[in-house]
């Protein structure tokens, strides 16, 4: 076989493969179907820098606001809030947007950065003056990063992060997840159901049955969206970790915080934990049998210490905030 020959039948084994990845993706895209509000109140839109950031409102808009916002992964939506949202809703004005790039908000082809999460958060922050603050992991930290810019009551944050990717960023792989064909079937891969069945009993929760029999289903299906793959690529790729010192940003800050921690949670560990609510002068409360998402591990109890009290049992109060 010449050489022409060889390379001609390499492009060609080459080309079909591509096919069948292009093939692939879009059967995968079409078997998930559109994406509809994990959560039950107004379906909303806020445009921002030319995205449309979907978002539900719920509760009376007279009463006090709570802005609830979700942790960045691969799967991430509004609907991690899924097991508090209505029953805040009944004493609060509530209201979850999907972060621009996840869930049902628009996901153009950015090069997704902290600043960027940083910008929206303190945008639409500016929409609700005076309003009570639950953010999740990394979103913990842009948070942080703007309240003292912002009129925010007081602050939950559960297992905040700033850092939840490589240090130093990997632009390799953010460029080969963005890549069209090998990036789309790559990513296919990281947001398979296997791949989410891990993360949920690995890290996201210490009983898994608790994120509910439906959940699993829609993590797959938003992680198969048009565009899905463009945020967690700079996420993977550790472009979402934030500058910010949380311990010296909370520490800073006039409104009252709480952070929230599950006892089980390695990503980051209840030590992380403690050591941040030592240096930031926080009150730390800690849900036994918890990991990551203990407001969805144990919703009434999550709801109860947003209302300020603090239920016998499950939670643990490890450090009061003596500012």
């Amino acid at each position: 076989m010449t050489l022409r020959s060889t390379l001609a039948s390499t492009a060609k084994y080459a080309a079909l493969g591509a096919g069948v990845a292009v093939a692939a993706t879009r059967a995968l895209r079409a078997k998930a179907g559109g994406l509809e509000p994990p959560l039950e109140g107004v379906q909303r839109t806020y445009r921002w820098r030319g995205m449309d950031v979907a978002y539900t409102e719920a509760g009376d808009a007279d009463d006090e606001t709570i802005v609830l916002l979700h942790g960045i992964n691969a799967a991430g939506s509004a609907g991690e809030w899924r097991e508090v949202f209505v029953d805040l809703s009944r004493e609060y004005h509530v209201v979850a947007p999907d972060l621009p790039g996840f869930g049902r908000s628009d996901r153009p082809s950015l090069r997704y950065s902290a600043a960027l999460y940083e910008d929206f958060v303190r945008d639409f922050l500016s929409e609700y003056p005076g309003a009570r603050v639950v953010a999740s992991s990394l979103t913990g930290a842009y948070v942080a990063g703007v309240a003292g810019d912002l009129d925010i009551a007081d602050l939950t944050l559960v297992c905040p992060t700033a850092v939840a990717g490589p240090e130093p960023p990997k632009t390799a792989v953010r460029e080969l997840l963005r890549a069209p064909v090998i990036g789309e079937a790559a990513f296919a891969l990281l947001a398979s159901r296997p791949s989410i069945r891990y993360f949920n009993a690995d890290h996201g929760y210490w009983d898994p049955e608790k994120a509910g029999e439906d959940w699993p289903d829609y993590e797959w299906r938003t992680t198969h969206q048009p565009g899905a793959r463009f945020a967690p690529a700079s996420f993977i790729s550790g472009h979402l970790n934030s500058d910010v010192d949380l311990a010296s940003a909370l520490a800073g800050l006039d409104a009252p915080t709480t952070i929230v921690w599950g006892r089980e949670a390695d990503l980051p560990p209840l030590a992380t934990g403690r050591d941040l609510a030592d240096d930031a002068d926080c009150e730390l409360i800690v849900f036994d049998d918890a990991m990551l998402l203990p407001h969805v591990e144990f919703g009434d109890e999550f709801v109860s210490v947003v209302a300020g009290d603090r239920p016998e049992g499950t939670v643990s109060i490890e450090q009061q905030n003596e500012r």
